[in-house]
């Protein structure tokens, strides 16, 4: 089923690593999985949803982590400008390299589907089994109060991107609860209809994942676990800057050790010069430190 995929050649050149962090991370597998805004084509598009999935290769822990899409941080020849325009600029290779030089990180692999996608997977599964709030109940098509509900494509997708009711922090804790609803429902499916599913979601999904890795990733899938799930920067204050609206961590240096403590165990950890140069750059453009 693998050819039914959009496989995505990028070079290892094409995306950057800060010298010292692949060595750094070499227990874990950190790979970016993007939600594009738009319901046709894969390049020139905004990257709403950034999860970070990071996978501990030696225990089959799942850690996910949002990146908030209004993140003010720097973008290779782009200059500081919000982390979600980096797909538009670049695509994936530039999007990875963003989140590699800003975090510390050491992304090379991406999946991205559209929203259009997202609803397409789920109804091929049969729904997602969610609980939602009173307040979320209102902005889900069908449903009328809060409770727990077998929520349709279509549901599922307002649900995760709700924006009225609170603020984007809670709306990408939507979006990582409907990944992860889908990706628990996915391991308990029998291999037919696992199967059925491919058919529709694979050539929906593009990817630089190769064939052998894919390969290699399935016998084990049943033994990794999402163990946890949070939103970055822990600590962002909005500003308005040029008639728009951006969400600067503060600082980007504490974030950045908060964010290899959780994710890596990696107690006081200090960023790298790249990350505290682009830090006193945020600091110096919006006077938050």
């Amino acid at each position: 089923k693998i050819k039914k995929l959009n496989y995505v050649p990028i070079q290892p050149h094409e995306i950057e690593v800060t010298e010292g962090i692949e060595e750094n991370l070499v227990e874990y597998r950190n790979i970016a999985l993007f939600g594009i805004d738009t319901a046709g084509t894969y390049e020139g598009s905004r990257s709403d949803c950034i999860i970070i999935a990071s996978i501990n290769q030696n225990t089959k822990e799942v850690k996910l982590v949002s990146v908030y899409r209004d993140t003010y941080l720097e973008i290779s020849k782009y200059g500081l400008d919000k982390v979600n325009h980096a797909y538009a600029y670049g695509g994936a290779a530039l999007s990875m390299s963003t989140l590699n030089t800003n975090l510390d990180l050491d992304i090379t692999e991406f999946v991205t589907v559209n929203f259009e996608s997202t609803k397409d997977i789920i109804d091929k599964m049969g729904g997602v089994k969610i609980t939602v709030t009173s307040a979320e109940a209102s902005q889900i098509p069908g449903i009328k109060s809060a409770g727990t509900y077998n929520l349709t494509g279509e549901q599922a997708l307002a649900y995760g991107r709700i924006r009225k009711i609170d603020s984007d922090y809670a709306r990408t804790e939507r979006m990582r609860t409907v990944l992860t609803e889908v990706f628990n429902k996915a391991k308990k499916m029998s291999v037919a209809d696992l199967n059925n599913v491919l058919d529709k979601v694979l050539p929906e999904v593009y990817t630089n994942i190769t064939k052998s890795d894919i390969l290699t990733l399935i016998p084990q899938i049943a033994s990794y676990s999402i163990v946890d799930s949070k939103g970055w920067p822990y600590e962002t204050k909005g500003i308005m800057l040029n008639g728009v609206w951006y969400g600067p961590p503060i600082n980007l240096e504490k974030n950045v050790s908060q964010l290899h403590k959780e994710l890596f165990a990696q107690d006081d950890y200090v960023p790298t010069d790249k990350v505290k140069e682009i830090s006193n750059k945020i600091i110096q453009k919006t006077g938050y430190r």
